[in-house]
């Protein structure tokens, strides 16, 4: 095995594979080492019931174009995320079905809901793309949660228990946790609430026929022998002219690194010298939000016939989100998610007891048909071994001051992760957009 080489990737996630793959189609030689036996990060792959099935990131929404042009460059065609029927929706204790488009809640709420979204976007159209933390009132709206937001500028109960699900459903997180400045820079990342939450032409548009993981294994085959796995990087050491890196599997050199994990999972490896103390303190302070997923298999979508979406939103239950993902072969399916703290109480059960808790609330959804599925599987994300959750989130007073850290070269070492992105941050089309970013600043450092 080659020890050496121009640049070291850390990471085959989505990421990494893509900061690898610009790195070699500029003429650069890399190494790229995987802790896991497998590539892809946070996509995942799982057979159930005889069925293919995306246990972790899966969407590609309808203004992701990196991902779609890299999808189609390798010969994965897409198809559309149903949204046909009714909704399930559970705000405060009561199930109601409800039209997709207009939730079902009492007038004032509905009108509460209206406002909310003009204020999300009138404050997120303050926050810079590029230094969130640099906005007019950065510092008031990063010292506050999005919880103490909620509370202070929405007066109904549905509206409220809305606003919470945007947290829960996309960053598997509660709104307690986050500091306001970091949700309207996700937000805006995303294009707004309308597109964020949307299916047709919104994040949740398509799905990969054949599922999401293959993009990163076709990937990882482009790059054949460049691509190391089970070598978790332990230690990075970087001089003058390069840098060291201790794995499990020996030592290999480089004169650049790019670490292509999470800000959280990062803090796991030594640096020496130690980083800059703003870098180090990012990793300490971005936590991983909490997801397990679960992929429930049937012999026909039966919700469908009873002019359900196969969609839920709950807040408060042990599912948050539940979605129909009937496969582009039939197989019917409908995926279910416990979200932040429910995850955190979930993962304690273990497999059995969670496959009885959602079953459960699916039949509650859904009908007794609900409780006799042909298969189930799930994916714990809070015990994944190299990446401990779903999408690192930022808490108060982070953003301002550690937010600057994000992208910022430490010496030899480069930065990718979706987290890093400016736009599509926590979004697969993020990850491949921060591993261009960061190839190409290496890149440039090559040859100057």
């Amino acid at each position: 095995m080659e020890r050496s080489a121009e640049v070291i990737v850390v990471g085959a996630g989505m990421a990494g594979l893509k900061a690898a793959r610009e790195l070699t189609d500029l003429g650069c030689e890399v190494i790229v080492l995987e802790a896991d036996d497998r590539v892809g990060g946070r996509t995942k792959r799982a057979e159930v019931a005889g069925a293919v099935a995306d246990v972790g990131g899966q969407w590609v929404g309808a203004r992701h174009e990196v991902l779609l042009a890299e999808a189609g460059r390798l010969g994965i065609a897409t198809y559309a995320q149903y949204d046909e029927g009714k909704v399930m929706l559970e705000l405060t204790g009561k199930l109601v079905r409800s039209r997709s488009d207009v939730p079902s809640m009492p007038p004032l709420a509905l009108l509460e809901l209206a406002r909310l979204q003009k204020l999300w976007n009138r404050d997120m159209a303050t926050v810079p793309a590029e230094a969130p933390w640099t906005a007019p009132k950065a510092a008031q709206w990063d010292a506050m949660t999005l919880e103490t937001w909620i509370v202070a500028n929405l007066r109904t109960a549905s509206a409220r228990a809305f606003a919470r699900l945007v947290s829960s459903g996309a960053w598997a997180v509660e709104a307690r946790e986050v500091s306001y400045l970091w949700f309207l820079d996700a937000l805006r990342g995303n294009g707004g609430l309308e597109h964020f939450m949307g299916v047709k032409g919104g994040m949740l548009d398509a799905k990969f026929v054949g599922g999401m993981q293959q993009i990163a294994q076709r990937l990882a085959a482009e790059l054949g022998e460049r691509v190391v796995l089970s070598t978790p990087v332990r230690r990075i050491i970087q001089g003058d002219d390069g840098v060291v890196v201790h794995t499990d599997q020996g030592e290999f050199t480089a004169r650049f690194a790019i670490v292509a994990v999470p800000p959280g999972p990062a803090q796991r490896i030594q640096f020496e010298p130690h980083l800059p103390g703003a870098r180090d303190g990012l990793h300490q302070r971005m936590p991983m939000g909490a997801v397990i997923k679960a992929a429930v298999v049937y012999a026909r979508p039966f919700w469908r016939e009873a002019g359900l979406s196969g969609q839920a939103a709950t807040v408060g239950e042990q599912l948050g989100i539940v979605m129909d993902d009937v496969r582009e072969d039939g197989a019917a399916m409908l995926l279910a998610f416990a979200e932040g703290e429910h995850a955190r109480e979930m993962s304690l059960l273990g497999k059995e007891a969670r496959r009885s808790r959602i079953i459960e609330a699916l039949v509650r959804y859904f009908g007794p048909e609900a409780g006799e599925p042909l298969g189930y599987e799930d994916n714990d994300w809070t015990i994944e071994p190299w990446t401990h959750g779903y999408v690192g989130v930022m808490g108060p007073s982070v953003m301002t001051r550690f937010g600057h850290a994000l992208r910022e070269p430490c010496g030899r070492i480069h930065w990718a992760s979706t987290e890093t992105s400016t736009e599509w941050a926590g979004c697969i089309e993020g990850a491949l957009r921060s591993g261009i970013r960061a190839a190409h600043e290496v890149s440039r450092r090559r040859n100057s």
